[in-house]
């Protein structure tokens, strides 16, 4: 009886763990920079709505930067299953995060000046997410382009979440932020044209 329970524990336990093992894999390259572009736009999406603060929108980018630098070490050494799997982790815990924040008590005017401003970094962010994966569906950016291009945009997340860690995005701390984003830009733009 005791063999039987066991044999079938360790059935069910090896189904499960194909299970997550599958889910680890499924999560390739493209699946992470789409994953990316969503949460970007729920984040843009908050701030229009009110329903994230500018405060709360520089924690959110101070994830995503985590996440980038993540997707960029991956792809500079070849994707593993573990590190699929913390990506795919910590981009459950993001979006956690995103749901959280956009759901608690705090509202924010959405047409405040500084509310604006990351607004239109953040949709910035979208653009290059989205132009990063058209790269890849196209094959003119291989994965460790794509990881190094993912390290830029770790490099203008971050700098959005400096500038709005405040709760206020002045006009001179989006220059700085638009200078990041029109270098990313143009890496993006040579990395898909290069041949």
């Amino acid at each position: 009886m005791n063999v039987r329970k066991t044999l079938i524990l360790s059935a069910v336990t090896l189904a499960f763990g194909g299970v997550f093992a599958s889910q680890a894999f499924a999560q390739s390259t493209a699946t992470e920079t789409s994953r990316d572009i969503n949460q970007q736009q729920r984040i843009e999406n908050g701030l229009k709505s009110g329903q994230l603060t500018t405060k709360e929108a520089s924690s959110l980018e101070k994830g995503e930067a985590k996440i980038d630098k993540m997707q960029a070490h991956a792809d500079k050494t070849g994707d593993t299953a573990a590190q699929k799997a913390r990506i795919a982790n910590a981009q459950n815990k993001e979006s956690a995060k995103i749901e959280q924040l956009k759901h608690n008590d705090r509202v924010a005017n959405p047409t405040s000046k500084s509310s604006e401003r990351l607004q239109s970094d953040v949709q910035r962010n979208v653009n290059q997410e989205k132009r990063i994966a058209q790269g890849q569906a196209a094959g003119t950016l291989n994965n460790k382009q794509v990881g190094s291009l993912e390290k830029g945009q770790a490099h203008v997340d971050a700098a959005e979440a400096n500038a709005a860690k405040n709760g206020h995005v002045g006009a001179g701390e989006q220059a700085g932020v638009q200078h990041r984003e029109n270098k990313q830009s143009q890496r993006i733009h040579q990395d898909k044209t290069n041949g």
